[in-house]
């Protein structure tokens, strides 16, 4: 059946300024991380895909090493953006990254010119597109000079292959002297993405204000902790749960008593407690979007509707610091 898009898919989020740029962007956007590669089936990504963008979720997060194999999740978001999307391409922001190692031999990761700029060519055949919207250097590389990543990023915009750069994992030093560096190439980095959570706060510590001093947003991943913060682990660590089977998590970094006691912060407030954690996120205002990853229609739905949940009081805010106090994770 052919896609429609939903009339009123402007009405059910809000979307907030990346720093001082010209773009918004929804305040919950999805991640095409775990669950868009070969091993996943594509008529499930296809559904997750068209119910967020009917919900108001109108930028899609990617990078060249997302699924399984490498480059696969780019891939089949290609075809599902062809098929069902292409009416839509002005409405959406796309973004892709390189950084990680993406194929063999010397040139296949981290952040030299030839690698960086030979990334973004194969993204956009794999997608079948002539930009995305942003690219990032996906990590900071410790034996390339900034100024070549930096000069990559400037050059990927020049050429018109990209409408903005970012950056992301980077520290707050290393943030403030790549804004200075396009800056003074005249093409201001938008955004930063950056790991952030509950109970991941490193960015607390200098990054937040580094990002809003150069006028960049910011844009957190990893925001429910790789499903730490959720309901999947009140009761233990399910056989078929990522802590269980996901080099990404491992099952002695559950701590269960830790859930149940921001639970039930979440169940006073009316919600989920993902979307307790999503919208905690998202309490300040220097956070411009918070990206999430779907395996279903039904857990992209409960998360979206975080923006839905009320303030956070004081007392709220206080209880949360005791709870996770000495509690962190990267």
């Amino acid at each position: 059946m052919t896609y429609q898009a939903d009339d009123g898919r402007y009405e059910r989020q809000p979307y907030n300024r990346s720093g001082r740029s010209g773009l918004k962007l929804p305040a919950v956007s999805l991640g095409l991380w775990h669950n868009f590669g070969d091993t996943r089936p594509i008529e499930n990504s296809r559904a997750i895909l068209r119910r967020a963008f009917d919900l108001g979720v109108t930028h899609f997060d990617l990078a060249n090493n997302y699924g399984v194999p490498y480059g696969s999740a780019e891939q089949n978001f290609g075809r599902i953006l062809r098929e069902d999307f292409t009416p839509y391409r002005d409405e959406l922001i796309i973004s892709t990254k390189a950084g990680y190692d993406m194929w063999p031999g010397p040139y296949g990761e981290w952040g030299s010119r030839k690698y960086v700029l030979a990334s973004l060519d194969q993204s956009l055949r794999r997608m079948g597109l002539e930009y995305v919207d942003i690219f990032y250097s996906h990590r900071p590389d410790p034996e390339t000079p900034l100024e070549e990543t930096m000069g990559a990023l400037d050059r990927a915009v020049r050429s018109g292959k990209a409408l903005y750069a970012g950056i992301s994992n980077y520290s707050a030093e290393q943030t403030a002297q790549a804004a200075r560096i396009m800056r003074e190439l005249g093409t201001p980095l938008l955004i930063h993405q950056p790991s952030y959570s509950m109970i991941n706060r490193w960015i607390e510590d200098g990054l937040l204000d580094a990002v809003e001093e150069a006028g960049m947003g910011c844009i957190v991943f990893s925001p429910l902790a790789q499903g730490l913060l959720t309901d999947r682990y009140l009761d233990g660590v399910p056989a078929d749960s990522r802590a269980a089977t996901s080099r990404f998590l491992s099952a002695d970094r559950i701590d269960v008593d830790l859930a149940r006691d921001l639970n039930e912060i979440a169940r006073g407030r009316g919600q989920t407690l993902a979307q307790t954690a999503l919208s905690w996120t998202l309490r300040d205002p220097r956070v411009t979007s918070v990206l999430i990853g779907a395996s279903s229609v039904r857990q992209l739905e409960d998360n979206v509707a975080c923006v839905d949940g009320p303030d956070f009081t004081e007392d709220e805010l206080e209880t949360i610091d005791k709870i996770t106090a000495g509690y962190t994770t990267r």
